[in-house]
């Protein structure tokens, strides 16, 4: 009877630890699973390339420029959960002044993948101001102009966690103005 006793509780044992060794496989299987996969990350946007079209510009008496920018942005959406992104605007400046803008509709990149867009910007030099510099840069040959865009939207994990986000773009290229060619296409 003894020995069926301490049978008995060495096959106790052995359940018990059998359990303690799932629960401890399980919770590591769950807690890398929340760090890796339920981890939301904030998407970026960048401008993947820039045509210039329609390209006006005036280096003698008042310095000016116009143009029609094409502009493809990227929108690389590194979560295990989609990107739905709201109606924005794409703003392009000279220094400090806004001298164009372009909209982005709304949109939704998918989990892991990059979605890609066109944004047609007009561009006018009609609010800068400071003619001295203007000129001095288009007797160069070379513009540069920065890309800003800020887009507000949602990452959905599973259909069950939401989470806001807001992806930024900021963007600085070089426009050579003979060949219409843009240069040192630079984002952030």
């Amino acid at each position: 009877m003894l020995e069926s006793q301490k049978l008995k509780n060495m096959q106790n044992m052995k359940c018990y630890a059998y359990i303690i060794a799932g629960v401890v496989f399980q919770t590591i299987i769950i807690l890398v699973f929340a760090l890796t996969v339920m981890r939301i990350k904030t998407p970026s946007v960048r401008l993947t390339s820039v045509t210039v079209q329609n390209l006006v510009y005036n280096t003698t008496g008042s310095p000016a420029f116009s143009m029609n920018l094409i502009a493809e942005i990227a929108v690389k959406n590194k979560n295990f959960g989609h990107f739905r992104f709201d109606n924005s605007t794409t703003n392009v400046t000279y220094g400090d002044v806004i001298v164009g803008d372009g909209d982005i509709i709304k949109g939704r990149a998918n989990a892991r993948k990059t979605k890609r867009f066109n944004v047609t910007i007009d561009i006018s030099s009609i609010g800068i101001t400071d003619s001295e510099i203007l000129s001095n840069e288009l007797k160069s040959g070379n513009l540069t102009l920065t890309g800003l865009a800020s887009l507000r939207g949602k990452v959905t994990l599973m259909k069950v966690m939401k989470k806001r986000k807001t992806a930024k773009m900021n963007c600085t290229m070089t426009i050579q103005l003979e060949t219409r060619a843009v240069h040192n296409l630079d984002c952030e």
